[in-house]
């Protein structure tokens, strides 16, 4: 069942989005050559709870850090710990928040340092289709016309979208119905109406679409180790349009 929102729980769900937010612009500008992945994901559970939230993530079915933290092949769901980030890589931070009953959900993958023309490509393209698939988020329309939307823009600059894992509801639950797919048919797929809160969130591979997750049983990562970029948004369906909750700031072109 897809849970639909009040203006009065979109409020409580865009404080927690604007706490990601937050926390996302800030790890970017941290995440620089030589700092390792525990030491972000320190300072973002204390920035977390300065700003009166709970980190989401940590406990969650077992996850043991505050965020989740991919670097290169690596898909989603890294575990942080004594890897440090070198020049060249590019790094996908995953950020959740729970706070006065409500959850935010966000993630952008940043530069670290100068990169290859193919990485920043990719992080271009994954955060253009993010948008593209926003822009498609409205009343009236399918959830399949966020995914064609996201599959196209991908898929028109040689790239290729993740298909074993998806998008979703949000709100009261970290993770709620519809699943939100990066791939798909427009036209089909849940009709968008009136109080949908959907994490919208396109993983976009350099190379194949399959992946696998590695012994941890939590990093996925591509199955060719080509690179992989992650940007996501809380959107809510609100008077009738996509409205994104986590407005993480200028994302890569920060520099």
């Amino acid at each position: 069942m897809i849970m639909l929102k009040t203006k009065q729980e979109v409020d409580k769900i865009r404080e927690s989005c604007v706490i990601v937010a937050e926390t996302l612009e800030a790890l970017g500008k941290l995440a620089e050559p030589g700092i390792s992945t525990a030491e972000l994901d320190r300072w973002a559970h204390d920035f977390i709870k300065l700003r009166g939230g709970i980190p989401a993530f940590k406990g969650y079915r077992g996850f043991p850090a505050n965020t989740c933290i991919s670097i290169n092949e690596e898909v989603v769901h890294g575990i942080p710990g004594s890897r440090t980030l070198s020049e060249g890589d590019i790094v996908s931070i995953d950020v959740g928040v729970l706070k006065n009953g409500y959850f935010g959900d966000g993630a952008m993958t940043f530069p670290v340092g100068n990169v290859s023309e193919e990485a920043h490509t990719l992080l271009e393209v994954t955060q253009l289709a993010l948008m593209k698939g926003i822009e498609k988020a409205g009343v009236g329309g399918f959830l399949g016309d966020v995914s064609h939307a996201i599959q196209e823009c991908a898929e028109s600059f040689h790239f290729s979208v993740v298909r074993d894992l998806v998008g979703h509801g949000i709100g009261a639950q970290m993770h709620e119905e519809p699943q939100v797919p990066n791939y798909g048919a427009p036209g089909t797929g849940p009709l968008l109406v009136e109080g949908m809160v959907l994490a919208i969130e396109p993983m976009v591979n350099a190379g194949g679409w399959e992946v696998e997750t590695l012994s941890d049983n939590w990093t996925v990562v591509t199955k060719d180790r080509s690179l992989s970029a992650h940007f996501e948004h809380t959107v809510a369906v609100l008077d009738g349009r996509a409205q994104v909750l986590t407005q993480a700031g200028s994302g890569i072109l920060r520099r």
